[in-house]
């Protein structure tokens, strides 16, 4: 790797349960290299930042990073709650090795560098705000769809964190009170009801009783009831399966709902979604946009593009290199 890049590139860590993965990115968001390696999640905390650590020298070796690169600046994405103010995170359920742990100020002490820390989803929607989906947009709603679902706010170009850093846990907002208990403790969260395994959930439900009607959703699970995956309904919709299609409708109903209610809070004028699920529905957008009108009181709700996300596996990684200074 040239060394002329130390003045134009960061360093982004996704940090997750299993994997650290860190890549080079330059100021217009091209990863330039990559690697993962293994996280020791429920370890001791000096294990899990080693684990850190040791993928940014992976990196470092791997793309022969010269010294004034490795002075560049790291951004970390890392799991909440955390203050992105301090750099500590705070209690991650997936990640218990550190508890109140000053991960920023650790890992500067390490390569004596600028290190920010903020959670995926605030990072992600910064980087599609300055170099992906959301790019000259101001008003930036950005939701990504998977096992959970995080979200971000950007205005003006910045993270709202909120007072306490803790803004932006929009998938943790209630849609149906008396709808299934989260995993937050909250009943009805848009997350217990879209995310990937509510997905799995409804499509379980339909074969149920002894409903046996065929579909390619049980043939993929090899007509295990239990086994089925929101990747299994995913494939079979894909395959023009009936039922799959009833399960990705009921699944854009509910998004719908959230959405109209996201709008007439924050009143964006772009909203992006990222992540496994959004790729799944994102053949709904148009008939979740076509709905908003009966689920929101703004107006012009329908004028705001719903748009896939840029950056896919990698947003992480670009993510925290869009954090960066």
């Amino acid at each position: 790797m040239a060394g002329d890049l130390s003045n134009q590139a960061v360093i982004g860590v996704d940090i997750g349960g299993t994997k650290v993965a860190v890549g080079l990115v330059d100021r217009e968001g091209k990863i330039l290299a990559q690697t993962r390696k293994p996280m020791a999640a429920t370890g001791t905390a000096e294990a899990a930042l080693q684990a850190v650590i040791g993928a940014i020298d992976a990196l470092c070796a791997e793309a022969f990073l010269n010294a004034a690169a490795q002075r560049s600046a790291i951004g970390i994405c890392a799991p909440g709650p955390l203050d992105p103010r301090t750099g500590v995170v705070i209690n991650p359920p997936n990640l218990t090795a550190w508890r109140n742990f000053p991960l920023a100020d650790r890992v500067a002490g390490v390569y004596h560098v600028p290190v920010k820390v903020d959670n995926d989803a605030n990072a992600a929607a910064l980087a599609e705000t300055r170099w992906g989906a959301a790019r000259g947009y101001h008003y930036v709603f950005y939701a990504t769809l998977g096992t959970g679902i995080g979200t971000g706010i950007v205005f003006d170009g910045r993270i709202y964190h909120g007072n306490t850093g803790a803004a932006g846990e929009g998938g943790h907002v209630t849609i149906d009170y008396h709808g299934p208990r989260c995993g937050c403790g909250k009943l009805g969260c848009i997350e217990a009801l879209a995310a990937g395994p509510a997905i799995a959930k409804r499509a379980q439900a339909k074969f149920s009783g002894g409903n046996a009607r065929p579909s390619a959703i049980l043939d993929l699970a090899g007509s295990k009831i239990d086994s089925i995956t929101s990747e299994m309904v995913g494939k079979a919709y894909a395959a023009g399966d009936p039922i799959a299609r009833e399960v990705l409708q009921e699944t854009a109903e509910l998004l719908t709902i959230w959405l109209g209610n996201m709008i007439d809070l924050l009143d964006p004028d772009v909203i992006v979604m990222g992540g496994g699920v959004a790729a799944m529905m994102s053949p709904f957008f148009s008939d979740i946009k076509n709905r908003l009108p009966a689920w929101c009181v703004n107006p012009r709700c329908q004028e705001i593009p719903l748009l896939l996300a840029h950056y896919k596996a990698d947003a992480g990684i670009a993510g925290g290199a869009a954090i960066c200074p």
